[in-house]
Parts: structure tokens; C-alpha cells; sequence
């Protein structure tokens, strides 16, 4: 899964002018969710948040649960 997105981010989304509406970029939400979850949940996360990349959601700051200010990190 992190071959595919790594792929799209090096190959596919040069080719487009920037257009997120979300920080961290759809991609690299992915990569944080699947890095931080897992590839099953990981995924499942990254699909819903493309899913909600759409004109009727102005975005902003959207941080992989689990991670971001606040987050409880065991160590």
C-alpha cells in the first residue's frame, strides 16, 4: 500500500496543480494512517478521508486518529 501511494506521489500528483482541501494532503494522510494503524485500518481511514474530499467540505486541518497535538503516544 505505501508502494502505491508513494508512486502516486511521485508520478501522479506532480502532473496536477495542488487542490487539497485537507492538511496533511490526502497522500500523505494516507501514508500516517497506514504507517500509524496498519495497512487494513490504515487504508480503510485514507479511503474515507478521500471519500470526504468533496465541494461540500471546506477541510482544513484533518490529523490521522492517533496522531496530531493532543495525541497519546505510548513510549
Amino acid at each position: 500500500m505505501l508502494g502505491a501511494v508513494g508512486l502516486y506521489q511521485r508520478f501522479i500528483s506532480p502532473l496536477s496543480p495542488p487542490r487539497c482541501r485537507f492538511y496533511p494532503s490526502c497522500s500523505s494522510y494516507a501514508v500516517i494512517a497506514i504507517e500509524t494503524h496498519g495497512p487494513v485500518r490504515g487504508t480503510g481511514l485514507a479511503v474515507w478521508r478521500v471519500l470526504r474530499c468533496n465541494p461540500w467540505n471546506s477541510g482544513g486541518v484533518d490529523d490521522v486518529p492517533g496522531t496530531g497535538p493532543g495525541a497519546v503516544h505510548d513510549h
